[in-house]
């Protein structure tokens, strides 16, 4: 096979609000951490485990300012993208290194939860447009000569 392919789909949950950065060039960046989790039957003791991974995301320009906008801390999301692996010198002079999931997509499956008002009340919509409830068809009688298959 030629070429190769580098690509992450990940759904689960952000561990905290996204952190954004807006750069020198008027770029913005946004990242934050989303959570997957494992559940799984221990062999030995019988008991249900859930192992937790923690993945860094990073997303830029439009995608950054959506997810400033729209994303908190435990909403569920789905996200595609691809590994980046990044290196930088510390404090000290060493050399560190982390992997990062780069968003190209980015899709929100559960809802914000900060735009429900605080007393938990619900957003209450307009019926205007709504259509007028159906007229009554009752008094429609079968036609018994009628053949018509629909």
């Amino acid at each position: 096979m030629a070429g190769s392919v580098n690509k992450v789909i990940l759904i689960g949950n952000l561990g905290a609000d996204p952190e954004v950065r807006r750069l020198e060039n008027g770029g913005m960046l946004a990242s934050f951490s989303v959570a997957t989790s494992d559940v799984f039957t221990d062999k030995v003791t019988g008991q249900k485990k859930e192992l937790t991974d923690w993945h860094d995301i990073v997303t830029w320009g439009k995608l950054a300012e959506i997810s400033e906008k729209y994303l908190r801390k435990g909403m569920k999301v789905y996200v595609e993208g691809k590994l980046k692996k990044r290196s930088w010198q510390d404090k000290e002079g060493n050399t560190r290194f982390s992997i990062e999931i780069v968003a190209e997509d980015l899709t929100m499956l559960s809802r914000n939860e900060s735009s429900i008002p605080e007393n938990g009340t619900k957003i209450p919509y307009s019926n205007e447009g709504a259509p007028e409830k159906p007229s009554n068809m009752g008094d429609l009688s079968p036609d018994p000569l009628d053949n018509t298959p629909f």
